[in-house]
């Protein structure tokens, strides 16, 4: 079984490793894109590496809705190449790529009128259905049905009764979006990559027109490194226009960001047994089936603030809460958010008529010589961007170089998963964990589940639930920082666990534990383990009183009242 392990050592020899010689490709941004960009570099033969300035997806990549969908909506604005290429992409990562991860999910779309819009609605989800299937990577989804009010209220007792005259469910598809990026990292070490994060570029080398490098600060330890690549692809997301701006060099596009905010509730304040899909008068609202949990989002708003940490406003919550309302029996309050996040999506705005109209179109460029730029897109279709940006950076390697075949590369975890899943109540007996906890571990890590059944059969205190968070192990805190590149009590407490969304304290009663779980496998001393406690605390008070803002102007000022690095 393959195992890219991003630990302290690694880090270090990565960052060590990137610098002593020139690499094929280096990627900057260590979102989703950025992953992807790197995996199919690194299965191409290529010398790679990977550099994200802060923590893998702590940007978009862990704040969207955690869907992996075709995009029905876009059936509607007749954008037919985008569904077929995200259904494509769908059924890839539930059957092939990544089963471990990405699961089935049930959504109900209430009719609100009789005749004309069951016949519009069921038109358009059948063809969802038709085209999925058609692509060959359907099977892995129940086809979509059509129900009758008395039916749809059995399905979903939550509805009000004049909501709806019946409805439709289909089916998508959702992740862990940044656990998921984490695993797309793993897996491109496992290949060969150098990667290492809280590593931040900082201007770019340049010998005449041809960027032939970056350097990059080491945040954590504060040295700087000169890392020559003969190409370079730019995957920031919402900060391309930054990092273009390194160079001089923006291009014929640039990338607007949109704020989406999303509220998490317990499952029992929302009685259904499938995820609902509603209209608004801008966009959809989903309320979307989170373990224990529902998330339900989202808005689409213009942000121009601060790209780091968007704030998700009163204003913002109200808004969310008056739309799901119109359709509940029981209305959510205040009182039921247990969590809050807002992400920025980044969305293509173009500086000619030709490219103003991409929206959630991606666009690849050779800006300048030696550097691509990749931006736009959605999370679904990630790896098509990523094959994109390489055969784009592949015209300026002076070599032949082998086609994608990331189609056909499981992530790490997936090998093995489904035999270990048919075989959960052995390994509950044989570990001494129960059958819940273990399906827990499978659903999160697949065949590396392993690693941690032998940690706790190391040391059996971490087969105990952390204390304040019990639907996850202790072993996943020490593993997020041995193996998944955790730097700070914040990366695990928010992206490698959703500790500060699941929980109404958003993780404050288990972070003195969770950092003392972390801090041998860091070095941290006491006093280290008090400046993390301190830190994540800020960050979460800092969070609530941006929430109790009514714009976006004194959100995103309240939330920057929290420091942003942990020094060390």
């Amino acid at each position: 079984m393959r195992t890219g392990t991003l630990g302290p050592a690694q880090r270090a020899e990565s960052l060590a490793s990137m610098a002593e010689r020139e690499l094929d490709v280096l990627v900057v941004g260590g979102g989703v894109v950025g992953a992807g960009t790197v995996l199919d570099a690194a299965t191409r033969g290529l010398s790679t590496g990977l550099v994200e300035a802060r923590d893998w997806a702590s940007g978009t990549s862990s704040r969207s809705s955690k869907l992996i969908h075709g995009g029905l909506r876009y059936l509607e604005m007749l954008d037919f190449a985008l569904v077929r290429e995200a259904l494509k992409e769908r059924g890839l990562l539930l059957e092939r790529l990544a089963p471990h991860l990405v699961k089935p999910v049930p959504f109900l779309y209430p009719l609100q009128h009789k005749g004309w819009e069951r016949l519009y609605a069921g038109s358009g989800v059948a063809l969802y259905d038709a085209m999925s299937m058609a692509r060959g990577h359907g099977r892995g989804l129940p086809l979509h049905r059509h129900l009758t009010r008395g039916r749809a209220l059995r399905v979903a007792p939550c509805l009000k009764r004049d909501a709806l005259v019946g409805a439709l469910q289909y089916y998508d598809a959702q992740m862990d979006d940044a656990r998921f990026v984490a695993t797309l990292v793993r897996t491109a070490v496992a290949y060969g990559a150098k990667a290492a994060n809280r590593a931040r570029v900082t201007g770019f080398l340049r010998e005449g027109e041809r960027v032939v490098g970056a350097r990059v600060q080491d945040v954590e330890a504060g040295g700087e490194y000169e890392i020559h690549a003969k190409q370079i692809v730019n995957a920031t997301g919402v900060w391309t226009d930054d990092t273009q701006a390194m160079v001089g060099e923006r291009g014929q596009f640039h990338v607007r960001a949109s704020k989406g905010i999303h509220l998490v509730v317990p499952k029992d304040r929302i009685h259904s047994t499938t995820g609902l899909i509603l209209r608004t008068e801008k966009s959809v609202l989903f309320v979307i089936p989170w373990g224990r949990h529902w998330i339900v989002g989202t808005t689409d708003t213009d942000w121009d603030l601060d790209k780091a940490h968007p704030a998700a406003s009163s204003a913002d919550i109200d808004y969310l809460l008056e739309h799901v309302n119109s359709v509940l029996a029981v209305p959510l309050t205040r009182d039921d958010v247990e969590g809050v996040y807002a992400g920025l999506r980044p969305l293509l705005a173009g500086e000619s008529e030709a490219t103003s109209k991409l929206s959630r179109e991606h666009i690849v460029a050779h800006t300048v010589p030696g550097l691509v730029v990749v931006a736009g897109g959605k999370y679904t279709t990630y790896r098509v961007m990523a094959k994109d940006a390489v055969d784009e950076a592949v015209h300026g390697l002076d070599m032949r170089v082998a086609e994608c075949v990331t189609e056909d590369i499981p992530l790490l975890g997936a090998e093995g998963y489904r035999a270990l899943w048919n075989a959960r109540a052995r390994i509950a007996q044989r570990t001494g964990l129960h059958v819940v906890r273990v399906e827990h571990l499978l659903n999160r890590y697949g065949s590396l589940a392993e690693e941690l059944f032998e940690l706790v059969s190391d040391d059996p205190s971490l087969g105990e639930p952390l204390p304040g968070a019990e639907d996850y192990l202790r072993a996943e805190v020490v593993y997020a920082a041995s193996h998944e590149g955790a730097r700070h009590l914040d990366d695990v407490l928010t992206r490698r666990t959703r500790i500060s969304i699941e929980t109404f304290d958003r993780g404050t009663r288990c972070a003195g534990e969770a950092a003392r779980l972390m801090a041998p496998v860091l070095g941290w001393d006491e006093g280290q383990i008090e400046r993390e406690v301190q830190h994540y605390e800020k960050r979460v008070e800092a969070e609530r009183e941006s929430q109790r803002q009514p714009d976006d102007l004194t959100a995103d000022a309240a939330r920057l009242g929290a420091p942003d690095i942990v020094p060390l």
